[in-house]
């Protein structure tokens, strides 16, 4: 359980995921950058889609990664636990979610992920955004939820049979003015005028 330490400091272990070992290398990209498990990083920090590298060696395997906010709405009041942000599916060992399942979308000529990537956004505290990878079955067996609040992933497993996860990471997130008290950003001035 040792690397997954920061998993069971931040709650994530309890609030979202069972304790599990990690059996394949997962790494997360926002614009080239890599994170380490509890960053803090503001929501213009992820508003484009990260890169998920996965490690392991046959092709033939297949994950799915999903990525849940476990505080949506706000932390104080989830009401909205967990809160799907994204899920790629089909993603083979050894490549990134570029290569995972997408579906095609007629009406916008693209490719999007199943559920496509909703970047943070949060209107209040410190968000954990927390991206689980597991090992399917098979190719073509997860499929997407019908909606993307209150989504579980214990139950997202248990329903597809992905067992423990094999892997998973989070960061904190919070919105780009913070809700986390005042800072210092230049010298102290006085409002008053003299007299």
């Amino acid at each position: 359980m040792a690397s997954n330490d920061s998993l069971v400091t931040a709650r994530v272990i309890g609030d979202v995921l069972d304790p599990f070992n990690t059996t394949v290398d997962l790494t997360v990209l926002f614009t080239g950058d890599p994170i380490v498990s509890g960053m803090e990083l503001r929501s213009p920090a992820v508003s484009d889609r990260p890169t998920v590298e996965i490690g392991g060696d046959d092709y033939r395997v297949a994950y799915t990664l999903v990525m849940v906010d476990p505080d949506a709405p706000n932390p104080s009041n989830p009401t909205l636990r967990e809160y799907l942000h994204w899920m790629v599916t089909d993603i083979p060992a050894s490549t990134d979610n570029t290569y995972g399942e997408y579906t095609y979308n007629p009406s916008f000529e693209t490719r999007r992920e199943l559920m496509c990537y909703e970047p943070p956004a949060p209107a209040t505290g410190i968000h954990r955004m927390v991206l689980v990878l597991f090992r399917q079955l098979g190719r073509e067996t997860v499929f997407a939820p019908s909606r993307r609040h209150n989504f579980n992933t214990r139950g997202f497993a248990r329903s597809y049979n992905l067992g423990a996860p094999v892997a998973a990471m989070y960061f904190n997130c919070q919105r780009q003015s913070g809700s986390g008290g005042p800072r210092f950003t230049g010298a102290y001035t006085s409002r008053r005028r003299a007299a």
